[in-house]
């Protein structure tokens, strides 16, 4: 897992229209991340529209946001449709980028019946690339509420 004051690990990951993006390429603005098993399930869901609903509020404070998972390009792209989410949702096909950032985790009941190991999670990285806050392990709706706070430099607890 990563701990707070680090520079976070750079990745390079496709989004839903096959596009590189990196984390280094956008220093200069806070980054807020969240990590989600599988696209268009009941938590995942909530979490997405949770974070498309206050898209605004996080831009107004200088702050970009991804969503993560393990799924295509091609069905984070119908999903980003389908659900109109404003930001950008990247794929992390063989869990690197999830595993570096201590959101993999191992196999469970959900993982047999095709649900990826991945940790519900959010991190927030500001404009120099330094982890100001994270969660592995987050309810759907608390990890846009957590996000929001550190963006917009309140105190940020568990």
């Amino acid at each position: 897992m990563l701990n707070i004051g680090q520079t976070a690990p750079d990745f390079e990951l496709l989004n839903q229209n096959g596009e590189k993006v990196t984390l280094s390429q956008l220093r200069g603005q806070k980054v807020v991340i969240f990590a989600f098993p599988k696209a268009n399930t009941a938590g995942c869901n909530a979490q997405a529209c949770s974070f498309r609903d206050e898209f605004p509020r996080i831009q107004s404070s200088n702050a970009v946001v991804f969503g993560i998972s393990t799924d295509t390009p091609e069905a984070l792209k119908k999903w980003k449709q389908d659900k109109k989410l404003p930001y950008d949702l990247l794929s992390d096909p063989n869990s690197a980028m999830l595993e570096a950032w201590g959101a993999k985790s191992g196999m469970t009941l959900l993982t047999l019946v095709g649900i990826p190991p991945t940790t519900r999670s959010y991190w927030v990285v500001d404009e120099k690339g330094v982890l100001i806050a994270q969660k592995v392990g987050i309810g759907p709706n608390d990890s846009v509420i957590k996000a929001l706070q550190a963006v917009e430099g309140l105190a940020v607890t568990g």
